[in-house]
């Protein structure tokens, strides 16, 4: 447990696995709700960890292990706590960032208030926070809470015999998040980023969608604002593409982490 100025936040830390110095920081931000930093350990973490990387993943606030305030659950929070907890860790030089959906979001928010410090960038189903990407969370964390808040019982019920247990263990907790939390509020009423902003991030950046997902229509977008963008399309796959092809999504982390990467 790391303290990130007031939060307590549970932090993962792989070293290379053949034990000597590491190449490079890769630091992994993980989703919301029922999201948390083992979906990266059991995915690419280790895979990371074997190819010489320092690796460092944790539980956003109110996910997982780490503390849960009934409130401040914005993105810059989120960024902050991000920008703390590598200062309490004493991580020197550029780190490459790789978020999955809205860890993504985090990721480009640090990417753009710390262009300096940041040296790669891997958008897995994410996208930058735009006033539509504001309205989008909106409309899915309204959703889910009131499902969530007023249907519980029965929506449990249903994933317990569709998805299993512990996805219904996960939703459990997501349920509680969003209870006792200002989470849905928040994060929609969060600030956004200025076109400028966004084109201001010069790293190169790669994006990771699922061939069934709708992030696959940013592509074009992605393309024209942000100069170092690749984008690999996996078909096939949607939302949970980095669980559903670990393997893969990880070797194109990799791909963009080793020299050479700003050429291709």
């Amino acid at each position: 447990m790391v303290d990130a100025g007031g939060i307590r936040l549970h932090v993962q830390r792989l070293a290379p696995a053949d034990g000597g110095a590491p190449h490079e920081t890769v630091v992994l931000v993980h989703g919301l709700l029922t999201d948390s930093l083992a979906s990266y350990y059991f995915t690419v973490a280790p895979a990371l960890a074997a190819a010489g990387l320092d690796v460092i993943m944790y539980d956003l606030r109110g996910h997982g292990r780490s503390e849960r305030p009934p409130e401040g659950y914005s993105l810059d929070h989120n960024i902050d706590d991000l920008e703390v907890l590598l200062d309490r860790l004493a991580v020197a030089g550029p780190v490459h960032l790789v978020g999955n959906s809205y860890g993504g979001t985090v990721a480009f928010g640090y990417a753009a208030r710390h262009p300096e410090r940041t040296a790669g960038l891997t958008l897995i189903e994410s996208e930058p926070a735009t006033p539509a990407w504001a309205a989008k969370l909106g409309r899915i964390l309204h959703r889910v809470t009131a499902e969530l808040t007023h249907h519980e019982p029965e929506v449990i019920d249903w994933i317990t015999t569709h998805r299993g247990r512990n996805t219904a263990r996960l939703a459990k907790g997501a349920a509680r998040l969003a209870r006792e939390t200002t989470l849905d509020r928040d994060i929609p009423a969060s600030r956004v980023l200025a076109e400028d902003e966004i084109r201001a991030v010069r790293c190169p950046v790669l994006g990771v969608y699922g061939g069934d997902s709708d992030l696959v229509d940013l592509v074009p977008l992605q393309h024209r604002l942000l100069p170092g963008f690749r984008a690999v399309v996996l078909p096939g796959h949607e939302h949970s593409v980095l669980v559903e092809a670990p393997r893969t999504v990880g070797e194109h982390i990799l791909d963009l982490i080793r020299p050479g990467a700003i050429a291709r």
